[in-house]
């Protein structure tokens, strides 16, 4: 009778390999010929004095007319010397920096939004680097598609020790998961980190992005963005516009980043997105479940196993293909590992959520 549990698995497995199926489509882009339309850069920042200056000196180096682009400060409230190093840096033609009009990275955006002068947004964060193809391949990709939003792809820089190998594992996962349903034309997610979008569809959907959430600007854009009929959002896969950005090096710190990333699910109204999210949990608790119930009685070990491979595969699919594309296959040697810790660290972190919603 126990083996009847297993059915739990068949939506997640599903799900996964239809995203493991959607991966293999994406072909790399070739830039075409680099329009000469103007763009605007946003980075909205709080106390980013150390990472900050790296930034400025990539998009300094950009294989593109510095003319035909803007790139906009815009600084959250900072206390250190993040507004300071931004006015004096004079390696780029057309900066601004200026100060939030309110609170959080949302009003932060919408502030950079306002004070825009081209059509074409990109945001990305200040402790990220950028190749020096980022701004002309991005922008050669919205002239040729016009789409209403554009998803690039986040990795992070390899690091030495299990605690950062994860990261970068579960980044490559999320990774996956995000190229592989936007490529299907159903996307659940995106980073801010690297991502652009027309300014009309931004001023059109900037209204729906939940203010009352402190994180979100970016996904919830998006699932706005999903809604409207004839939308056109893209993946955009190319070496050129990788960003990378740092792992953390306290535990604390990235539960706590995890924490602020769940404490939005609630608040999402897309349908696939909930649907991936719910089976993804359901998932995990019966790895718990059938490993607690093992420990009582033995007759669900066969069972744990069992499951645990069955989940393993479609996992082990995805990080594999998107582990290939940005040339991590070293990762996969603590994917083992990482699968055994991975559902003790989402109740971990789920139940740092409960804490901290309580405590509100």
């Amino acid at each position: 009778m126990q083996w009847v549990l297993l059915i739990i698995l068949v939506p997640y497995i599903y799900l996964l390999l239809k995203i493991y199926n959607n991966l293999y489509r994406i072909k790399p882009r070739v830039p075409g010929i680099t329009p000469d339309q103007f763009v605007s850069v946003i980075v909205a920042c709080r106390n980013e004095e150390k990472d900050l200056p790296y930034l400025l000196h990539d998009i300094s180096m950009q294989n593109y007319n510095q003319e035909l682009f803007e790139v906009i400060i815009v600084d959250d409230h900072s206390t250190d010397m993040t507004s300071e190093i931004a006015n004096g840096y004079t390696a780029i033609r057309n900066i601004k920096v200026m100060k939030n009009n309110n609170n959080g990275k949302k009003q932060a955006i919408r502030t950079g939004v306002a004070a825009s002068s081209g059509n074409l947004i990109i945001t990305t964060d200040a402790d990220c680097r950028i190749g020096e193809n980022w701004i002309s391949t991005i922008t050669s990709f919205f002239d040729q598609q016009k789409p209403d939003l554009i998803i690039c792809p986040v990795v992070l820089e390899s690091s030495c020790g299990f605690f950062h190998r994860f990261q970068e594992l579960e980044y490559l996962s999320l990774q996956g998961v995000t190229a592989g349903t936007a490529e299907r034309g159903n996307p659940v997610m995106c980073n801010g980190a690297n991502m652009a979008f027309s300014k009309e569809s931004y001023n059109k959907n900037s209204g729906n992005l939940h203010d009352e959430i402190a994180s979100g600007d970016d996904v919830f854009l998006l699932h706005s963005i999903k809604k409207e009929p004839g939308n056109k959002i893209l993946w955009l896969e190319s070496q050129n516009v990788i960003v990378t950005t740092k792992s953390t090096n306290e535990i604390a710190s990235y539960i706590k980043q995890r924490v602020r990333w769940i404490s939005k699910a609630g608040a999402y109204k897309d349908p696939f997105t909930r649907v991936l999210a719910i089976v993804t949990f359901i998932t995990i608790l019966l790895m718990l479940f059938l490993l607690f119930a093992g420990l009582i009685n033995p007759v669900f070990l066969p069972v744990l196993l069992t499951a645990f491979f069955l989940k393993s595969i479609p996992d082990f699919l995805v990080l594999r293909n998107t582990a290939r594309r940005y040339n991590k296959r070293s990762l996969l040697g603590i994917f083992l590992p990482a699968q055994i810790i991975y559902p003790f660290y989402v109740i971990a972190v789920f139940f740092c959520f409960l804490v901290a919603k309580k405590q509100v």
